[in-house]
């Protein structure tokens, strides 16, 4: 049974914004030059925009609770379109990291909304399947949005790989105004309500393993150009390959997961997900003069850290059904914040180890996501059902479904 038409322009829609996320790691020399910053503060937009998703998802979602979800997708498109030709076109630093803000509000509300949306489209049964689809995107973007982007950059120069980005939102927000039906998800009306989920101790230890392990699993990410300068030579194309091969195997790594999950339970998944993360990461250092044990080892690295993604959402929505958006939307928003922390833990550890031996400090950092992990599951073992729905407000109506 083929997942519907929807699903699948969500997952365009993911692609299509994860790829301004991922491709600044390809284009971070270029832009460090361009811009007169140095790497570490160049790496700082990919922390402003990944903290402007974690903070603002919820809030955004709460102002659009009401809302259709085609209404809050199309909205997101066009937020993000906007700060992504902003980008383009200022001339300054600063005015750099306000527009990648700008673009990263569209994010933090698109991702979320699309994995709800995508889930609600689909039978219970299929929903890892469909979460996966629309996670498959962000996967795809380091596949073969970053690679183009970061080809473009070395070519062009950095501002044509914004052109790019923009270009890819205009196709995201026709589909998604034409091919995604109106799904209303209920969702609380308050910013309270909608952290309500935090007071489960499953839940937050769920999401502290999503923010420690993608913390763990960005590090390197965030500064691919230089942890892996010495097997890249500095060229383009090297690096675009190698980002090439990182999203392609995280891609199939990430769909494969919500396949595993649906068999297996999410829980082991994530456990073998970042134990492998933790020893591609040790061993990382010992592949960044080589091009061929550089895309062997992140083959690996891709693999173990895209598998985590599609289970965490599947715990979630298993543990509270009744409040799936908000999980979600806590999940996303948890991501990001690990996005950002990774960007100023990747700073600091290049100043105290170099960049060839930051991946050490991820490994340590993935081991305490394991044992994270472990704990939110001894926690549904012992607390059994499924946490209660909040309570509504008084007076509050189900959002409307136009």
């Amino acid at each position: 049974m083929r997942l519907p038409r929807g699903v699948l322009v969500l997952g365009f829609g993911t692609f299509a914004l994860g790829t301004d996320e991922f491709v600044l790691a390809g284009v971070l020399p270029q832009f460090s030059r361009s811009l007169g910053v140095s790497i570490a503060t160049a790496g700082q937009v990919v922390t402003a925009f990944a903290l402007t998703c974690g903070l603002l998802s919820p809030v955004l979602a709460t102002a659009t609770a009401a809302w259709s979800r085609r209404r809050v997708l199309v909205l997101a498109v066009l937020l993000h379109l906007a700060g992504a030709v902003a980008t383009a076109l200022v001339p300054s630093y600063p005015l750099v990291l306000l527009a990648q803000m700008v673009a990263a509000a569209g994010a933090g509300m698109f991702v979320p909304a699309a994995s709800v949306t995508a889930a609600a489209l689909v039978p219970a049964e299929r929903r890892g399947r469909a979460i996966a689809a629309v996670t498959t995107g962000l996967t795809a973007a380091t596949a073969l949005g970053a690679p183009i982007g970061t080809v473009l950059g070395s070519a062009l120069g950095w501002r044509a790989t914004m052109a790019f980005i923009a270009v890819l939102a205009l196709l995201a927000l026709a589909g998604v105004a034409t091919m995604v039906p109106a799904v209303a998800a209920p969702a609380p009306d308050g910013l309270r309500r909608r952290l309500a989920p935090l007071a489960d101790r499953r839940v937050l230890a769920v999401l502290a393993t999503t923010l420690v392990a993608f913390t763990a699993a960005y590090i390197v990410y965030t500064y691919l150009a230089e942890v892996f300068a010495p097997a890249t030579g500095g060229r383009g194309a090297r690096l675009a390959a190698l980002m090439f091969a990182f999203g392609t195997t995280g891609t199939l790594g990430n769909y494969g997961a919500g396949t595993l999950a649906d068999r297996f339970g999410a829980r082991r998944v994530v456990t073998g997900a970042i134990a492998l993360l933790a020893v591609s990461l040790a061993v990382l250092p010992l592949a960044t003069g080589d091009f061929p044990a550089a895309v062997a080892v992140v083959v690996v690295y891709a693999v173990a850290a895209w598998a985590i993604t599609t289970p965490q959402q599947h715990r979630l929505i298993t543990l509270d059904p009744d409040a799936a958006p908000l999980v979600v939307s806590l999940n996303a928003a948890f991501l990001y914040l690990a996005i950002a922390l990774s960007g100023v833990v990747g700073a600091v550890g290049i100043g105290l180890v170099g960049a060839g031996r930051i991946s050490l400090i991820g490994a340590a950092v993935a081991l305490v996501a394991l044992g994270l992990s472990e704990l939110g599951h001894r926690l549904a073992v012992r607390d059994g059902a499924p946490a209660p729905a909040p309570p509504a407000p008084a007076g509050s109506t189900e959002p409307s479904r136009g």
